[in-house]
C-alpha cells in the first residue's frame, strides 16, 4: 500500500479544511515546496497534490506552484483540483505530473472522463468526494443526488483504473477510517482503491493495508504529527509483504 502524503494548496500555501468547509480552513505551511521536499526525505514515494482554488471556483490558481514542486523533488505526484477540460489535463501532465484527478467533472459528464480515460489510460484518477453515501461537487460545496457507490461502479465500467474514495465527514476530523467500508469498495470493484479522509493513526493504515487498499492519503495527521511518515511507510511495506 502506498501512503500519499497530502498537500492541499490555496492561495499559495499548504492548508487544510474541516469536513471540506472553506471556512473552516487552517493553514499548516507557507512554503508547499519545502513541504514536498520534507516528505520526500522522509521516504514518501508519492505525494497527493490538491488544487483547492481549482477545486471549488473551477480555475486552477495553484500551477506555478505545483510546476515549483515537480522542480524539486524526484517522485511522482498526483493532482486534482479544478481540473475540466482536456487542455488543463495536457497542462499537467506537460509540466511532470503523473497522474491527474477528475473530480466533479466526473459527475458533470461522464462522456469527457469516458473520453478522457481512452485518450490517456494510465494517467486519470477519479476522485468521489462522498458524504452519508452521496457524490459532493464543487470542492464539497455542493451535495448531489447521486449514490456514491453507483458512480463508482460506473466508472468502473467506462475503464477507469484508479479512485480516490474520500470520506467528507471523516475527513480533518482526526475520527480515524471506515476500512471495512473501503474493503468491501476493493472487493466490489476489483480496481485500484485509494482511501482519503480520516487516516489518523498507524492502526487505521495497518488495517487498510491488512484489507488489501492500494493506498491511503495523509492530510492532518501528517502536519499535527499524529502520524509519523517513516513508521506509516514502513507498516504499509510490512503489511504488503505479509499479504504476499
Amino acid at each position: 500500500m502506498i501512503i500519499y502524503p497530502a498537500i492541499d494548496l490555496k492561495d499559495g500555501v499548504c492548508v487544510r479544511l474541516m469536513q471540506g468547509d472553506f471556512e473552516a480552513m487552517t493553514v499548516f505551511h507557507q512554503n508547499p515546496v519545502e513541504q514536498a521536499v520534507a516528505y520526500e526525505k522522509k521516504g514518501a514515494t508519492y505525494i497527493h497534490l490538491v488544487d483547492l482554488d481549482g477545486a471549488k471556483d473551477g480555475v486552477a490558481g495553484n500551477t506555478a506552484v505545483i510546476a515549483e514542486i515537480i522542480k524539486h523533488i524526484t517522485i511522482p505526484i498526483q493532482v486534482g483540483g479544478g481540473i475540466r477540460d482536456e487542455k488543463k489535463i495536457k497542462e499537467l501532465l506537460d509540466l511532470g505530473v503523473a497522474r491527474v484527478i477528475l473530480g466533479t467533472k466526473a459527475i458533470e459528464n461522464i462522456a469527457f472522463v469516458t473520453e478522457m480515460v481512452l485518450a490517456y489510460p494510465d494517467k486519470i484518477i477519479v476522485s468521489i468526494d462522498a458524504k452519508n453515501g452521496y457524490v459532493a461537487t464543487k470542492g464539497w460545496v455542493e451535495q448531489t443526488d447521486v449514490r456514491a457507490a453507483d458512480l463508482c461502479k460506473q466508472l468502473k465500467q467506462i475503464g477507469v483504473q484508479t479512485i480516490v474514495y474520500t470520506d467528507i465527514g471523516k475527513d480533518g476530523m482526526m475520527s480515524g477510517i471506515e476500512d471495512d467500508f473501503y474493503a468491501k469498495l476493493k472487493q466490489n470493484l476489483g480496481i485500484e482503491i485509494i482511501a482519503s479522509g480520516g487516516v489518523t493513526s498507524l492502526v487505521d493504515v495497518r488495517n487498510l493495508a491488512q484489507k488489501g487498499i492500494d493506498g491511503a492519503i495523509i492530510g492532518k495527521a501528517l502536519y499535527i504529527e499524529k502520524i509519523n511518515l517513516e513508521e506509516a511507510i514502513i507498516v504499509a511495506q510490512e503489511e504488503r509483504k505479509n499479504a504476499e
